[in-house]
C-alpha cells in the first residue's frame, strides 16, 4: 500500500493548491474541510477528487499510521482530531508554507511578494511565460480563470517545463523560508502585520533570493530597497514607462516603453500589475513585445473585478478586494465602469477589522462619492477562537460620521432587495470581501433581484 500525505484544510486556496500539486507522485494524497464537512465548496471538492485528492471527514480518520506526514495551515488549531491522531501515531505535522518552500527551492522560481496584486501578478507571469513556450508550473492563492476553463480548480498547475510561480505570503511571516532563484516585490503596505515588522520579512526576503526586483513607485519598496541587490521597476521609470493611457469600464490600452498593451482588465492598479508582469517575465528572458501579445488575452483571475452580469443598465461586479490598499483600487475602478457605485463590504475577520479600523474607513470614505451608497454585513467568522469585540456596525458609524451613506445589515439575505429597491440604469455594485466563498452567490442574488 502507497504511503499518504494528508492534508487538513484542504478547501483553503493554498492548501488545495499544495494537494494539487502533490497528486500523481510517490504518495497518495487526501484531505479534510469543515466546509465539506458542512457540505459547501461543491464545485472545489469534486474537482479536488478528480485530480485524485481522497476526501475525508475532518474527524481523525484520515490520519492513520499509513499516513507519511500531515499538512497543516495556521487556521489548524492544535485541538484539531487530526492533529491529536497524528500526534498519537506519530506523523510529522508540517506548516504548509514548508511544503510550499520545498517547492520553491527545488525549482527556477519565481515569489511574487507584496500586499496587494499578488494573485493577479502571479496569473499574468503564467499567462506570458506559457506563451512563450516556457510550459511553466503555478502555484497561487487566486483561482486563474484560464485554467479554471480547463476544468482546474484553477489555482495550481504543473507544467513540463523548470519555471514555477509562486505567490508569497507576508501575513504569517512565512515569506523568509523562500530561497527562491527570483523574487519579485509589489508593494508593502499595513495589513496583517505592522509596516516595520513588514520591513524586516521583506527585506530577510530580499536576501534570500537570486535575481530581485522591486517597485520603485511604491514608497516603502523605494525606502528599503534602493542601493541594494536587485533592479527597480516601475510606471514611471525607463524600461517600463506607461504613457498614452485609455482607460475603460473593464480593460485599459496603454504603452511600455513604446510597446502598445491591451489589458482585458480595468483600472490603474492593474496597469502597475501588468508591469510588475513584465519585470518579473524578463527574469525569464522574455520581451516586452511577447509580454504585450500574451496580456491581450489575459483571461484574469476569480472574484478579482469578474462582472457578474447587468439587469436594466445596472452591473454587477464580484471583487477578492478586503484591505484598505485594495478597497481604494477597487472603488476607483468601479467609478470608472459606472455613474453612482453601491458598494457590498464584508470584512474577513474580526481581528483583521479591529486592527485596521482606520485605514479601512479612511479607504471607504476616501474611495466612495457624495452620491454612492455602502452596504455592510457582519464580519465574516470563519470558526475557531477569536475576539468579537468590534463589528461591522462599527464601520458603518463611522462612515456615517465622514459624511458618506452606509448602512449595517445584520441579516445580509436583505441586502439584494435593499439595492433593487435604489438602484437605476447606470449605476454598478461591486461585491467585495475574503475567503467567504459564499460572496460570488451574494453577487448573483444581486443581480437577480435587480
Amino acid at each position: 500500500m502507497k504511503k499518504n500525505i494528508h492534508f487538513s484544510g484542504v478547501g483553503g486556496v493554498g492548501m488545495s493548491a499544495l494537494a494539487q500539486m502533490a497528486t500523481g507522485g510517490e504518495y497518495t494524497v487526501s484531505g479534510s474541510d469543515r466546509d465539506f464537512d458542512r457540505g459547501q465548496k461543491k464545485e472545489l471538492r469534486e474537482k479536488l477528487e478528480k485530480a485524485g485528492v481522497l476526501i475525508y471527514p475532518q474527524d481523525g480518520s484520515g490520519v492513520t499510521g499509513n499516513t507519511v506526514r500531515l499538512v497543516v495551515s495556521t487556521a489548524i488549531e492544535d485541538t484539531n482530531p487530526e492533529i491529536r491522531n497524528a500526534h498519537t501515531c506519530g506523523v510529522p505535522v508540517v506548516h504548509r508554507s514548508e511544503v510550499l518552500a520545498e517547492y520553491v527551492n527545488s525549482s527556477d522560481t519565481v515569489v511574487v511578494s507584496g500586499t496587494s496584486g499578488k494573485s493577479t501578478v502571479v496569473a499574468m507571469i503564467f499567462r506570458i511565460l506559457e506563451y512563450a513556450g516556457l510550459q511553466p508550473s503555478v502555484i497561487t492563492g487566486g483561482s486563474l480563470r484560464e485554467l479554471m476553463e480547463r476544468g482546474l480548480a484553477g489555482n495550481a498547475f504543473r507544467g513540463k517545463g523548470t519555471a514555477l510561480i509562486v505567490e508569497g505570503d507576508e501575513s504569517d511571516g512565512s515569506l523568509v523560508r523562500y530561497k527562491p532563484a527570483k523574487g519579485l516585490a509589489l508593494n508593502i503596505t499595513k495589513d496583517h502585520k505592522t509596516i516595520d515588522e513588514l520591513k524586516k520579512i521583506f527585506l530577510e526576503f530580499r536576501g534570500n533570493c537570486g535575481e530581485f526586483a522591486w517597485n520603485q513607485n511604491d514608497p516603502v519598496c523605494a525606502e528599503i530597497f534602493s542601493g541594494g541587490k536587485g533592479t527597480p521597476y516601475g510606471v514611471d521609470i525607463n524600461g517600463y514607462r506607461v504613457e498614452n493611457r485609455s482607460m475603460h469600464p473593464f480593460s485599459s490600452d496603454f504603452t511600455v516603453s513604446g510597446i502598445s498593451f491591451h489589458l482585458p482588465v480595468p483600472g490603474e492598479y492593474n496597469i502597475e500589475n501588468a508591469v510588475a508582469a513584465c519585470a518579473g517575465a524578463a527574469m525569464y528572458g522574455v520581451s516586452l513585445e511577447t509580454a504585450a501579445v500574451a496580456l491581450a488575452g489575459f483571461a484574469g483571475v476569480d472574484r478579482r473585478f469578474v462582472l457578474t452580469g447587468e439587469k436594466n443598465g445596472i452591473r454587477v461586479v464580484d471583487d477578492f478586494a478586503h484591505n484598505p490598499a485594495k478597497i481604494a483600487a477597487v472603488l476607483s475602478a468601479l467609478h470608472g465602469a459606472g455613474k453612482r457605485v453601491f458598494a457590498v463590504y464584508q470584512p474577513h475577520g474580526f481581528t483583521p477589522t479591529r486592527n485596521l479600523r482606520t485605514e479601512i474607513v479612511r479607504s471607504l470614505t476616501e474611495g466612495l462619492s457624495e452620491d454612492d451608497f455602502l452596504f455592510m454585513p457582519e464580519i465574516y467568522y470563519a470558526g475557531g477562537t477569536v475576539n468579537k469585540t468590534i463589528s461591522s456596525a462599527d464601520i458603518v458609524e463611522d462612515v456615517l460620521s465622514a459624511g458618506k451613506n452606509a448602512k449595517f445589515f445584520p441579516d445580509r439575505s436583505t441586502i439584494p432587495a435593499a439595492i433593487a429597491d435604489m438602484a437605476r440604469p447606470g449605476d454598478i455594485i461591486g461585491v467585495m470581501g475574503a475567503r467567504d466563498a459564499t460572496l460570488s452567490d451574494l453577487a448573483r442574488e444581486i443581480l437577480e433581484a435587480l
